[in-house]
């Protein structure tokens, strides 16, 4: 009798659906839309922003993991920043209960926008 080495096969399947970090990926697209929309100033306080010295990004008005498909030009708005300077509206919208809700507002205006332009 002897006892060797029998592994068993590994499954050959793939993951369907995008992980959340794949869902939430903003693309140099939807970056520039974003931009473009916002004319280079906060879409909240309207300070122009200066993109060499990282005073506005693209900051997503929804969690990561609530993005179905992939992320849009209405799913993100140009902020200043760095987020993690208190102070700023990107740090703001991201851990203030007041600033989630002006982002789900915000969200909610801009696919409305979409849809009446679509409408037309």
């Amino acid at each position: 009798m002897s006892f060797g080495f029998n592994p068993a096969p590994k499954p050959i399947s793939r993951r369907l659906k995008p992980t959340t970090k794949q869902r939430g990926r903003i693309t140099p697209e939807v970056y520039q839309g974003a931009m473009e929309r916002s004319g280079g100033y906060c879409e909240r306080c309207g300070k122009p922003g200066r993109q060499e010295y990282g005073t506005l990004q693209c900051a997503h008005l929804i969690r990561r993991r609530k993005i179905e498909v992939s992320t849009t030009v209405n799913d993100v708005a140009m902020l200043c920043g760095p987020s993690v300077n208190t102070g700023t509206c990107h740090n703001w919208i991201d851990y203030t209960r007041e600033g989630r809700e002006w982002a789900e507002q915000f969200r909610e205006e801009l696919y409305e926008k979409a849809r009446l332009k679509e409408g037309r």
